[in-house]
C-alpha cells in the first residue's frame, strides 16, 4: 500500500513540474533589451523620453507622416526614421532626399525660390521633438533652469560629436516639468553654413501635445521672439495634422527622384 502511495505522490509531482507555465524568453529578452536601450541615456533625458511614451517605443517605428498647416496648402512630410530618406510634399512643389541625394521638382511651373538644404530635415527635426535626442553621436548636460512666468523648467543642454548631421556645432536646450516630464521649451542655435557655433539661442514654446500610436507628439508649438537668450513673447503657432507612425519602412521609391526634378548640390 505505502509503495502505491509514494508512486502516486510521484507521478502527481512529474505532472505538476510538466504543467508548470515556462517563462517566456521571447518577453524577457525584450524585457532586457528594453532595460538596455534605456540605461544608456542620462536619467533627465529618460525621464522626458519616458513621458513622451519612452524612447524605445519610438525605435520601432519606422515610418513618419505628418502635414504642417499652412494658408496656401498643406505641406505633407514623410520621414523613413531609420534612413532619414524624406519627402516633402507641398502645392507648389515636391522636395526629395533619397538618402544620397537632395533634390527639387517644382509644379506649375513655379519657380522655387527656397533653400533645400536647409530645410531638409527642419521641421522633422522640431515635430519629433524630444526623441530625435535619443539619436547617436549626441551629447547631454545639466544647464540652467528657465523661469518663465514664474514656473521654473530644468534644462538639458544638447551638443553633437563633431562630424555629426549638417550642422554639428548647433545646440539645443530641453526645458521640461518637472512634475510630469513633458518637454515645454525647445532653445536652439542655428549655424547652418557657418563654421563655428552661435551664442544666439532661439525658442519654440511646446505645450500643446496629442498621442498616437502611444507617442506624445505636438499638436502645434510656438514660436517665440527673444532677448538675451529668452523668450519674451509668443510670435506665432504652427499647427500639424494627419500625423501617422507606422512599424513598416516606407518603400524607397517614394523618396526617389523624378526624371522632371532638378539635383540640389
Amino acid at each position: 500500500m505505502k509503495k502505491l502511495v509514494h508512486l502516486f505522490l510521484l507521478v502527481v509531482l512529474i505532472t505538476a513540474c510538466k504543467n508548470e507555465p515556462k517563462q517566456d524568453t521571447k518577453i524577457t529578452e525584450e524585457v532586457n533589451q528594453e532595460e538596455i536601450t534605456t540605461s544608456i541615456y542620462p536619467e533627465s533625458i529618460t525621464k522626458v523620453f519616458d513621458a513622451h511614451g519612452g524612447i524605445n517605443k519610438w525605435q520601432k517605428m519606422q515610418t513618419l507622416s505628418f502635414s504642417v498647416v499652412k494658408p496656401t496648402g498643406n505641406e505633407v512630410i514623410t520621414e523613413n526614421l531609420k534612413t532619414r530618406a524624406e519627402l516633402i510634399d507641398t502645392p507648389t512643389y515636391t522636395q526629395g532626399f533619397d538618402g544620397e541625394t537632395l533634390w527639387i521638382n517644382e509644379k506649375n511651373g513655379k519657380e522655387y525660390k527656397g533653400k533645400p538644404k536647409f530645410y531638409k530635415g527642419l521641421m522633422f527635426y522640431f515635430y519629433a521633438m524630444p526623441f530625435v535626442f535619443g539619436d547617436d553621436g549626441i551629447s547631454y548636460t545639466e544647464t540652467e533652469p528657465l523661469i518663465f512666468e514664474g514656473k521654473t523648467y530644468p534644462g538639458i543642454l544638447i551638443s553633437y560629436e563633431a562630424g555629426v548631421g549638417e550642422s554639428s556645432n548647433d545646440q539645443y536646450k530641453i526645458f521640461y516639468d518637472p512634475e510630469t516630464g513633458h518637454m515645454q521649451w525647445l532653445g536652439y542655435t542655428v549655424t547652418f553654413g557657418k563654421a563655428e557655433g552661435s551664442p544666439d539661442f532661439h525658442f519654440i514654446r511646446y505645450n500643446n501635445w496629442q498621442t498616437v500610436n502611444g507617442l506624445v507628439v505636438p499638436k502645434s508649438i510656438d514660436w517665440y521672439n527673444y532677448k538675451d537668450n529668452l523668450p519674451t513673447e509668443k510670435r506665432n503657432t504652427v499647427e500639424f495634422s494627419d500625423v501617422s507612425f507606422s512599424k513598416e519602412a516606407p518603400e524607397a521609391s517614394l523618396f526617389a527622384k523624378p526624371e522632371s526634378a532638378k539635383v540640389v548640390e
